[in-house]
């Protein structure tokens, strides 16, 4: 991780220092997907709640790959959809609706991240949903919310549904549609999104064989489930992970920090 006085030396004058780490942690999640294949072109999003009463957040701009994003080009908008302070790119009206939805409802949902993987869209088209029946998914089970799809998700009306189905939980299923998960930190919510997204992977894997798959028993799925919450309410969930990938991001390509 960078030094306070590398992040310091990199920042603009006109943005604070908290804000500034925020926006240099959220370009390097954007390279991570990238790295990974978690997108969707100019597509999707990850968001970030800044400090403060007015729940501004930070947006990828719209328009640019993953590849593309830097931690100055991010959009600060607000829970309307308006975009705070200069910008040079807009904001896709679709990412605002799902994600200040969340943003606004959920106190602890700092970071929101929502993908259109093949896997996780394939597994939310799914009657069943997510499968208990592999080591990610077992650990997820009771632990998945689900949201039925009612279109393209531009319309405000959507947002009180979306936020009931979530309740309290940290992963959704959007059916028909793809993966989200949220968390207080960015790391929190990677590494939900890096489980929900290889239970898809390895569900999809088995299915594809066409031979008899193993179910794991009710007891094994709540004794995987409750071992994994131990772990996902520590506050340093996901950040070993998150700060492996981002090693790997500076050795890649370090841009994402200007």
């Amino acid at each position: 991780m960078s030094s306070t006085a590398e992040v310091r030396s990199l920042r603009p004058n006109h943005i604070a220092e908290v804000e500034w780490r925020l926006r240099v942690d959220l370009a390097a999640c954007y390279r991570i997907f990238d790295h990974l294949g978690w997108t969707e072109r100019i597509y999707n999003h990850i968001t970030m709640r800044l400090p403060g009463p007015e729940r501004h957040f930070l947006i990828n701009p719209y328009g640019l790959l993953y590849g593309e994003v830097t931690a100055s080009n991010l959009v600060k908008i607000d829970l309307e959809g308006a975009i705070v302070g200069p910008s040079d790119w807009p904001v896709n009206p679709a990412g605002f609706i799902i994600h200040s939805a969340i943003h606004a409802a959920r106190e602890d949902a700092h970071c929101v991240m929502h993908t259109h993987t093949t896997e996780g869209m394939a597994v939310a088209c799914l009657r069943e949903g997510l499968s208990p029946d592999n080591f990610y998914g077992a650990i997820l089970d009771g632990q998945v919310a689900y949201h039925d799809f009612e279109g393209i998700t531009v319309d405000p009306d959507e947002k009180s549904r979306l936020v009931a189905n979530l309740g309290t939980r940290n992963v959704l299923i959007l059916r028909n549609h793809g993966l989200l998960t949220c968390g207080a930190t960015i790391p929190a919510a990677f590494m939900r999104l890096n489980v929900v997204q290889r239970a898809c992977e390895v569900q999809v894997m088995a299915q594809m064989t066409g031979r008899p798959l193993i179910q794991v028993s009710a007891e094994a799925r709540a004794r995987s489930a409750a071992q994994h919450r131990g772990f996902d309410q520590a506050a340093d969930y996901g950040v070993p992970l998150f700060e492996a990938m981002r090693r790997e991001a500076d050795r890649a390509d370090p841009s994402y920090r200007t």
